[in-house]
Protein backbone atom coordinates (compact mmCIF):
# COMPACT_ATOMS: atom_id res chain seq x y z
CA UNK A 1 0.00 0.00 0.00
CA UNK A 2 0.99 3.67 -0.34
CA UNK A 3 1.59 5.75 2.78
CA UNK A 4 3.21 8.96 3.96
CA UNK A 5 6.03 7.99 6.25
CA UNK A 6 8.36 10.08 8.41
CA UNK A 7 11.62 8.19 8.90
CA UNK A 8 13.42 10.92 10.88
CA UNK A 9 12.99 14.65 11.54
CA UNK A 10 12.72 16.51 8.20
CA UNK A 11 12.86 13.20 6.30
CA UNK A 12 9.57 12.06 4.81
CA UNK A 13 8.13 10.59 1.62
CA UNK A 14 5.16 8.82 0.09
CA UNK A 15 6.07 5.22 -0.69
CA UNK A 16 5.25 1.56 -0.33
CA UNK A 17 4.52 0.22 3.15
CA UNK A 18 3.31 -3.22 4.28
CA UNK A 19 -0.48 -3.41 4.49
CA UNK A 20 -1.69 -3.84 8.09
CA UNK A 21 -3.67 -6.74 9.50
CA UNK A 22 -6.32 -6.57 12.18
CA UNK A 23 -5.20 -8.04 15.50
CA UNK A 24 -7.77 -9.25 18.00
CA UNK A 25 -10.14 -6.43 18.87
CA UNK A 26 -9.05 -4.32 15.88
CA UNK A 27 -10.41 -3.31 12.50
CA UNK A 28 -8.62 -2.40 9.27
CA UNK A 29 -9.90 0.80 7.67
CA UNK A 30 -9.62 1.90 4.05
CA UNK A 31 -8.80 5.56 4.63
CA UNK A 32 -10.79 7.99 2.49
CA UNK A 33 -9.68 11.40 3.81
CA UNK A 34 -7.13 12.58 6.37
CA UNK A 35 -6.40 16.10 7.60
CA UNK A 36 -2.95 17.59 8.14
CA UNK A 37 -2.65 19.03 11.67
CA UNK A 38 -0.10 21.27 13.31
CA UNK A 39 1.00 18.35 15.45
CA UNK A 40 1.86 16.44 12.26
CA UNK A 41 4.16 19.34 11.41
CA UNK A 42 5.75 19.10 14.87
CA UNK A 43 6.52 15.42 14.21
CA UNK A 44 8.12 16.29 10.89
CA UNK A 45 10.24 18.95 12.60
CA UNK A 46 11.31 16.57 15.36
CA UNK A 47 9.51 18.69 17.98
CA UNK A 48 7.21 15.95 19.29
CA UNK A 49 8.66 14.28 22.37
CA UNK A 50 6.31 11.28 22.15
CA UNK A 51 6.84 10.02 18.60
CA UNK A 52 9.14 7.16 17.69
CA UNK A 53 10.46 6.94 14.14
CA UNK A 54 9.77 5.63 11.58
CA UNK A 55 6.10 6.58 11.73
CA UNK A 56 3.12 6.85 9.43
CA UNK A 57 1.48 9.99 10.79
CA UNK A 58 -2.08 11.26 10.67
CA UNK A 59 -4.68 11.32 13.45
CA UNK A 60 -7.60 13.10 11.73
CA UNK A 61 -9.17 10.62 9.32
CA UNK A 62 -12.23 8.74 8.17
CA UNK A 63 -12.89 5.78 5.92
CA UNK A 64 -14.58 2.40 5.55
CA UNK A 65 -13.91 -0.77 7.54
CA UNK A 66 -12.57 -3.48 5.24
CA UNK A 67 -11.66 -6.23 7.74
CA UNK A 68 -12.06 -7.13 11.41
CA UNK A 69 -9.96 -9.09 13.88
CA UNK A 70 -10.97 -11.75 16.35
CA UNK A 71 -13.67 -10.66 18.74
CA UNK A 72 -15.09 -7.95 16.44
CA UNK A 73 -18.53 -8.38 14.86
CA UNK A 74 -18.10 -9.28 11.19
CA UNK A 75 -21.11 -7.08 10.46
CA UNK A 76 -18.88 -4.05 10.96
CA UNK A 77 -17.21 -4.67 7.58
CA UNK A 78 -18.39 -1.87 5.30
CA UNK A 79 -19.14 0.60 8.11
CA UNK A 80 -18.28 4.21 7.38
CA UNK A 81 -16.26 5.46 10.34
CA UNK A 82 -14.14 8.24 11.78
CA UNK A 83 -11.34 7.41 14.16
CA UNK A 84 -10.75 8.65 17.70
CA UNK A 85 -6.93 8.60 17.98
CA UNK A 86 -6.84 8.18 21.79
CA UNK A 87 -5.96 4.61 22.83
CA UNK A 88 -6.02 4.14 26.61
CA UNK A 89 -5.19 1.30 28.99
CA UNK A 90 -8.38 1.38 31.05
CA UNK A 91 -6.54 0.58 34.30
CA UNK A 92 -4.46 3.58 35.43
CA UNK A 93 -5.70 6.37 37.71
CA UNK A 94 -6.86 8.75 34.92
CA UNK A 95 -8.74 5.91 33.23
CA UNK A 96 -10.34 4.86 36.51
CA UNK A 97 -11.72 8.36 37.11
CA UNK A 98 -12.98 8.86 33.55
CA UNK A 99 -10.06 10.83 32.10
CA UNK A 100 -8.68 8.37 29.48
CA UNK A 101 -7.32 11.16 27.31
CA UNK A 102 -4.48 11.57 29.83
CA UNK A 103 -4.00 7.83 30.41
CA UNK A 104 -0.60 7.06 31.93
CA UNK A 105 0.07 4.55 29.15
CA UNK A 106 -1.78 6.39 26.38
CA UNK A 107 -1.03 5.78 22.74
CA UNK A 108 -2.11 8.22 20.05
CA UNK A 109 -2.80 6.90 16.58
CA UNK A 110 -0.45 8.72 14.23
CA UNK A 111 2.06 9.40 17.02
CA UNK A 112 2.78 6.28 19.07
CA UNK A 113 1.37 3.92 16.45
CA UNK A 114 0.82 4.24 12.71
CA UNK A 115 -1.86 6.62 11.57
CA UNK A 116 -4.12 7.66 8.76
CA UNK A 117 -1.87 8.98 5.98
CA UNK A 118 -2.04 5.56 4.39
CA UNK A 119 -4.38 3.60 2.16
CA UNK A 120 -5.11 1.28 5.09
CA UNK A 121 -4.65 1.45 8.85
CA UNK A 122 -5.45 -0.89 11.74
CA UNK A 123 -7.08 0.62 14.83
CA UNK A 124 -8.90 -0.67 17.92
CA UNK A 125 -12.51 -1.38 17.01
CA UNK A 126 -13.72 0.81 19.89
CA UNK A 127 -11.95 3.80 18.33
CA UNK A 128 -13.84 3.48 15.03
CA UNK A 129 -17.06 5.51 15.36
CA UNK A 130 -19.84 4.80 12.89
CA UNK A 131 -21.12 7.91 11.11
CA UNK A 132 -24.63 8.61 9.72
CA UNK A 133 -25.30 7.67 6.11
CA UNK A 134 -25.76 11.30 5.10
CA UNK A 135 -22.47 12.47 6.64
CA UNK A 136 -19.78 12.59 3.96
CA UNK A 137 -16.37 11.13 4.72
CA UNK A 138 -14.51 14.39 4.07
CA UNK A 139 -16.56 16.09 6.80
CA UNK A 140 -16.15 13.07 9.06
CA UNK A 141 -12.36 13.39 8.82
CA UNK A 142 -12.71 16.68 10.73
CA UNK A 143 -14.53 15.22 13.73
CA UNK A 144 -11.18 14.96 15.55
CA UNK A 145 -10.30 18.69 15.45
CA UNK A 146 -13.78 19.53 16.66
CA UNK A 147 -13.31 17.04 19.50
CA UNK A 148 -10.34 19.16 20.65
CA UNK A 149 -12.66 22.14 20.84
CA UNK A 150 -15.37 20.18 22.63
CA UNK A 151 -12.85 19.00 25.19
CA UNK A 152 -11.40 22.40 26.09
CA UNK A 153 -14.88 23.90 26.37
CA UNK A 154 -15.97 21.08 28.66
CA UNK A 155 -12.89 21.65 30.80
CA UNK A 156 -13.86 25.33 31.17
CA UNK A 157 -17.46 24.44 32.11
CA UNK A 158 -19.41 27.32 30.49
CA UNK A 159 -22.42 28.80 32.23
CA UNK A 160 -25.42 30.10 30.26
CA UNK A 161 -24.69 33.61 29.03
CA UNK A 162 -20.91 33.34 29.39
CA UNK A 163 -18.76 35.29 26.97
CA UNK A 164 -15.79 33.52 25.39
CA UNK A 165 -12.53 34.92 24.04
CA UNK A 166 -10.75 32.71 21.50
CA UNK A 167 -7.10 33.66 21.03
CA UNK A 168 -6.00 32.62 17.56
CA UNK A 169 -8.19 32.07 14.48
CA UNK A 170 -6.35 29.14 12.96
CA UNK A 171 -8.13 25.83 12.52
CA UNK A 172 -8.32 25.02 16.23
CA UNK A 173 -9.51 28.53 17.10
CA UNK A 174 -12.22 28.26 14.45
CA UNK A 175 -13.34 24.87 15.74
CA UNK A 176 -13.58 26.33 19.27
CA UNK A 177 -15.65 29.21 17.88
CA UNK A 178 -18.01 26.89 16.01
CA UNK A 179 -18.32 24.44 18.89
CA UNK A 180 -19.06 27.24 21.35
CA UNK A 181 -21.82 28.52 19.09
CA UNK A 182 -23.20 24.98 18.70
CA UNK A 183 -23.27 24.70 22.50
CA UNK A 184 -25.32 27.87 22.76
CA UNK A 185 -22.73 30.54 23.61
CA UNK A 186 -23.93 33.69 21.88
CA UNK A 187 -21.00 36.05 22.46
CA UNK A 188 -17.68 34.79 21.14
CA UNK A 189 -14.82 37.24 20.64
CA UNK A 190 -11.98 36.09 18.37
CA UNK A 191 -8.56 37.69 18.13
CA UNK A 192 -5.77 37.14 15.62
CA UNK A 193 -3.24 39.24 13.74
CA UNK A 194 -4.42 38.24 10.23
CA UNK A 195 -7.50 39.95 8.79
CA UNK A 196 -8.20 36.98 6.50
CA UNK A 197 -8.58 34.67 9.48
CA UNK A 198 -10.72 37.18 11.34
CA UNK A 199 -13.00 37.49 8.29
CA UNK A 200 -13.52 33.73 8.40
CA UNK A 201 -14.26 33.95 12.12
CA UNK A 202 -16.92 36.57 11.39
CA UNK A 203 -18.48 34.31 8.76
CA UNK A 204 -18.57 31.44 11.27
CA UNK A 205 -20.38 33.40 13.94
CA UNK A 206 -17.92 35.49 15.94
CA UNK A 207 -19.78 38.34 17.61
CA UNK A 208 -16.67 40.54 17.71
CA UNK A 209 -13.18 40.28 16.20
CA UNK A 210 -9.99 42.02 17.28
CA UNK A 211 -6.81 42.39 15.25
CA UNK A 212 -4.15 42.27 17.96
CA UNK A 213 -1.61 43.87 15.66
CA UNK A 214 -3.67 47.05 15.30
CA UNK A 215 -5.58 47.16 18.58
CA UNK A 216 -4.61 46.83 22.22
CA UNK A 217 -6.16 43.45 22.97
CA UNK A 218 -6.68 44.01 26.68
CA UNK A 219 -8.34 47.38 26.20
CA UNK A 220 -10.51 46.02 23.40
CA UNK A 221 -11.68 43.08 25.53
CA UNK A 222 -12.49 45.35 28.45
CA UNK A 223 -14.43 47.66 26.12
CA UNK A 224 -16.35 44.73 24.62
CA UNK A 225 -17.26 43.44 28.08
CA UNK A 226 -18.17 46.80 29.65
CA UNK A 227 -15.06 46.66 31.82
CA UNK A 228 -15.98 43.38 33.48
CA UNK A 229 -13.41 41.14 31.82
CA UNK A 230 -14.25 37.83 30.21
CA UNK A 231 -15.40 34.59 31.88
CA UNK A 232 -13.90 32.15 29.37
CA UNK A 233 -10.61 32.30 27.46
CA UNK A 234 -9.46 29.57 25.08
CA UNK A 235 -5.81 29.87 24.10
CA UNK A 236 -5.66 28.48 20.56
CA UNK A 237 -2.60 30.54 19.63
CA UNK A 238 -0.42 28.72 22.16
CA UNK A 239 1.96 31.61 22.82
CA UNK A 240 3.26 31.20 26.41
CA UNK A 241 4.10 34.90 26.70
CA UNK A 242 0.40 35.74 26.49
CA UNK A 243 -0.50 34.10 29.81
CA UNK A 244 -0.09 37.26 31.95
CA UNK A 245 -2.43 39.14 29.59
CA UNK A 246 -4.96 36.31 29.79
CA UNK A 247 -4.90 36.51 33.58
CA UNK A 248 -5.57 40.23 33.40
CA UNK A 249 -8.37 39.92 30.83
CA UNK A 250 -10.21 37.21 32.74
CA UNK A 251 -13.00 38.37 34.99
CA UNK A 252 -13.27 37.16 38.60
CA UNK A 253 -14.17 33.44 38.65
CA UNK A 254 -13.01 33.18 35.05
CA UNK A 255 -11.66 30.02 33.41
CA UNK A 256 -8.72 29.80 31.02
CA UNK A 257 -8.21 26.76 28.77
CA UNK A 258 -4.67 26.08 27.58
CA UNK A 259 -4.09 23.97 24.46
CA UNK A 260 -0.41 24.42 23.63
CA UNK A 261 2.48 22.00 24.07
CA UNK A 262 5.22 24.62 24.21
CA UNK A 263 8.02 23.87 26.69
CA UNK A 264 8.75 27.59 27.03
CA UNK A 265 8.03 28.82 30.58
CA UNK A 266 5.19 31.28 31.15
CA UNK A 267 5.11 34.09 33.69
CA UNK A 268 2.28 33.43 36.12
CA UNK A 269 1.35 36.29 38.44
CA UNK A 270 -0.07 34.50 41.45
CA UNK A 271 -1.84 37.66 42.66
CA UNK A 272 -3.99 37.73 39.51
CA UNK A 273 -4.99 34.08 39.94
CA UNK A 274 -5.78 34.30 43.64
CA UNK A 275 -7.55 37.65 43.83
CA UNK A 276 -9.95 36.58 41.05
CA UNK A 277 -9.98 32.89 42.01
CA UNK A 278 -9.25 31.98 38.41
CA UNK A 279 -9.20 28.45 37.04
CA UNK A 280 -6.48 27.43 34.60
CA UNK A 281 -7.06 24.11 32.87
CA UNK A 282 -4.98 22.14 30.42
CA UNK A 283 -6.78 20.31 27.65
CA UNK A 284 -5.23 17.39 25.77
CA UNK A 285 -6.83 15.57 22.83
CA UNK A 286 -10.40 14.58 23.70
CA UNK A 287 -12.24 12.71 26.41
CA UNK A 288 -14.83 10.62 24.52
CA UNK A 289 -16.18 13.62 22.60
CA UNK A 290 -16.63 11.93 19.21
CA UNK A 291 -20.34 11.05 19.61
CA UNK A 292 -21.13 14.64 20.66
CA UNK A 293 -19.26 16.11 17.69
CA UNK A 294 -20.80 13.66 15.19
CA UNK A 295 -24.26 14.62 16.45
CA UNK A 296 -23.51 18.36 16.08
CA UNK A 297 -22.23 17.91 12.51
CA UNK A 298 -25.15 15.67 11.54
CA UNK A 299 -27.58 18.28 12.91
CA UNK A 300 -25.93 21.05 10.88
CA UNK A 301 -24.67 22.98 13.90
CA UNK A 302 -21.04 22.76 12.70
CA UNK A 303 -19.65 23.57 9.26
CA UNK A 304 -16.56 21.38 8.73
CA UNK A 305 -16.23 22.22 5.04
CA UNK A 306 -15.76 25.88 5.96
CA UNK A 307 -12.41 24.85 7.43
CA UNK A 308 -11.10 23.11 4.29
CA UNK A 309 -8.92 25.31 2.12
CA UNK A 310 -7.08 22.65 0.09
CA UNK A 311 -7.65 19.07 -1.04
CA UNK A 312 -4.70 17.09 -2.32
CA UNK A 313 -4.07 13.45 -3.29
CA UNK A 314 -1.70 11.43 -1.13
CA UNK A 315 1.01 11.64 -3.80
CA UNK A 316 1.06 15.44 -3.46
CA UNK A 317 1.31 15.48 0.32
CA UNK A 318 4.97 16.64 0.35
CA UNK A 319 3.86 19.75 -1.56
CA UNK A 320 1.11 20.35 1.00
CA UNK A 321 3.72 20.11 3.75
CA UNK A 322 5.76 22.77 1.93
CA UNK A 323 2.68 25.02 1.72
CA UNK A 324 2.00 24.72 5.44
CA UNK A 325 5.66 25.16 6.24
CA UNK A 326 6.29 28.28 4.18
CA UNK A 327 2.89 29.88 3.57
CA UNK A 328 0.61 28.97 6.51
CA UNK A 329 -1.38 32.16 5.97
CA UNK A 330 -2.69 30.69 2.69
CA UNK A 331 -4.19 27.58 4.25
CA UNK A 332 -6.71 26.47 6.80
CA UNK A 333 -7.29 22.71 6.85
CA UNK A 334 -5.47 20.76 4.14
CA UNK A 335 -7.36 17.53 3.48
CA UNK A 336 -5.60 14.56 1.88
CA UNK A 337 -7.76 12.36 -0.35
CA UNK A 338 -6.46 8.82 -0.08
CA UNK A 339 -9.05 6.44 -1.52
CA UNK A 340 -12.29 6.84 -3.52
Amino acid sequence: MQAFGVSAPHTFAVGDQPAPRAAAGEVVVDVAFAGICGSDMHIIHGDNAFVQFPRITGHEFAGVIRAVGDGVDLARVGERVCIDPVVNCGRCYPCRIGRPNVCSAMQVIGVHRNGGFAEQVNVPAANAHCIPDDLDLDAAALVEPYSIAANVLARMAPHPGDRLLVIGAGVIGLTVLQMARAMGLEEVIVTDILDERLATARELGASHVINGRREDLEQAVLAATDGEGIPLIADAACVPAMLPAMLRMACPAGRIGLLGFSPTPSDLVQLEVIKKELTLVGSRLNNRKFPEVIEHIAAGRLEPRALISHRVPLTEMPGAIDLLENHPERARKVLVKISP
